[in-house]
C-alpha cells in the first residue's frame, strides 16, 4: 500500500504543477515494474518454504483493501482520459482492484484445499498484471508528446 499512496501522491503533486504528466507516469511505471518483481519474488519464496497463507488473514485485508481501491479506482474514472498521468494513476488503481478480487478469490481457495498453491498462482498471475502494465504505461508516456512552448 505504500506504493499506491507513493503513486497517489505523486500524481496529486504532478496536477498541481502543471504539464509534465510525462514524466510522472514512467515514475508509475517504474513502481510498477517493481512491485510485480516483488510479488514475484514473494511467489518463488513461498515455493521454496512451502509457506501456508492464513486464509483468514488474506480475506480480511483484501476486503479492507479493494473497498478503499474500488473507492479510488471510482475517484479516478472520471479524470483517466485527462493525459497519461492520470491513465497510469488509474491503471495503478485496476490492478490494485483485479489484484484485491485475485486475493480474495485465492484466499477461498485456500481455504477449501487446504493447500498453498492458489495463492501462489494468483501471486503469479499478479506479477504478470503488474509486469504488462508496468510495460504498457512506460510506452504511453515514452509516446506522450510534451506540449510545444509558444
Amino acid at each position: 500500500m505504500l506504493g499506491d499512496a507513493i503513486v497517489y501522491g505523486f500524481s496529486l503533486y504532478v496536477v498541481a504543477r502543471g504539464p509534465c504528466g510525462r514524466r510522472a507516469a514512467l515514475l508509475k511505471g517504474g513502481i510498477m515494474a517493481i512491485f510485480g518483481v516483488g510479488v514475484l519474488a514473494e511467489a518463488v519464496v513461498k515455493i521454496v518454504k512451502g509457506a501456508m497463507p492464513s486464509a483468514d488473514l488474506m480475506t480480511g485485508v483484501g476486503i479492507v483493501a479493494l473497498a478503499a481501491n474500488v473507492f479510488c479506482l471510482w475517484l479516478l474514472s472520471r479524470r483517466k482520459g485527462d493525459d497519461v498521468n492520470m491513465r497510469s494513476a488509474w491503471v495503478c488503481s485496476r490492478n490494485d482492484v483485479v489484484a484485491n478480487v485475485g486475493v480474495l478469490l485465492a484466499a477461498g481457495a485456500v481455504a477449501l484445499s487446504g493447500s498453498a498453491w492458489p495463492d501462489i498462482v494468483m501471486g503469479l498471475v499478479i506479477a504478470a498484471l503488474f509486469g504488462t502494465s508496468a510495460v504498457g504505461v512506460i510506452r504511453d508516456a515514452r509516446c506522450e508528446r510534451q506540449p510545444v512552448a509558444v
